[in-house]
């Protein structure tokens, strides 16, 4: 666009500080994250998420509407840049990147900084290692509802654009907290929280437990599955029948069957 500033090399230093926040030092020590795409950085700003500078290509475009995206953030007072299509590339993550790329303030709250309603349903992931099943646990949480998910222990990064970009934006908009397990044990205790741990083979099923009151549903990483500590705190274990010959879901998977059976119970006492 006329008037943005254009930024032709893939050696420029806003380049390079861009592909550095790739890696989790750097995002920690500038305080910033990577959004790339037009429906992440959309749905940051319907949320009124803001941006330190936005980077543009028109030659990438996949969305008609991405040049009034691009106009919307300039008058928001955000800094925008043009970019060739090299220098936009590397800065790109994605196979295909579609031409739109922010800086953005990380997310993630605190424990005390959640505000719930009356019997709150959250999601607890513990341990989580891969990015994908975290962005797509938080996108299972918005589709049932979920007042506040809490990420504990992680091993994968909150912040990693990848997980920002298997959301699909969800983590602009959705309460998200970052805390320790134990931090989290007394948290529930203390708002009086019963949390129930997905646990392979357990003799009580899901669906034999009242999640009408408040409740966390608390899954845990990929290989391992959930902690002894997590096992041992918890309110309730609970299982998923497996009538195959696997033993266990995808985390993702058994968090969304957990949450929409959450669902039918309140649903069934309103």
């Amino acid at each position: 666009m006329e008037n943005d500033p254009i930024i032709e090399s893939p050696q420029n230093p806003r380049v390079k500080a861009a592909v550095k926040l790739r890696k989790s030092k750097a995002r920690k020590e500038t305080r910033q994250t990577l959004v790339e795409g037009f429906r992440e950085i959309q749905r940051a700003t319907e949320s009124g998420w803001g941006f330190f500078e936005l980077y543009y290509c028109p030659e990438l475009y996949l969305d008609h509407d991405a040049t009034a995206l691009v106009l919307s953030i300039r008058n928001g007072g955000t800094p925008v840049f043009q970019c060739s299509e090299a220098a936009f590339r590397k800065m790109s993550y994605r196979d295909t990147p579609d031409g739109l790329l922010a800086l953005s303030p990380l997310v993630g709250k605190t424990l005390a900084e959640l505000v719930l309603p009356e019997n709150p349903l959250l999601l607890i992931a513990v341990e989580l290692e891969k990015p994908g099943n975290l962005g797509t646990i938080l996108r299972t949480a918005d589709a049932t509802g979920v007042d506040a998910v809490i990420v504990c222990d992680h091993k994968t990064d909150l912040n990693n654009p990848n997980v920002i970009r298997a959301s699909i934006g969800t983590v602009f908009f959705m309460p998200i907290a970052e805390a320790t397990t134990e931090e989290t044990l007394q948290w529930l205790e203390n708002q009086r929280i019963q949390s129930l741990a997905a646990v392979p083979g357990e003799k009580q099923e899901y669906t034999q437990v009242d999640m009408r009151g408040g409740t966390a549903i608390v899954v845990g990483s990929e290989d391992e599955g959930l902690t002894q500590t997590w096992m041992d705190g918890s309110s309730e274990q609970v299982s998923i029948p497996m009538l195959g010959k696997n033993d266990s879901l995808n985390v993702s998977t058994a968090a969304a069957v957990l949450l929409y059976e959450a669902i039918r119970q309140r649903r069934k006492l309103a």
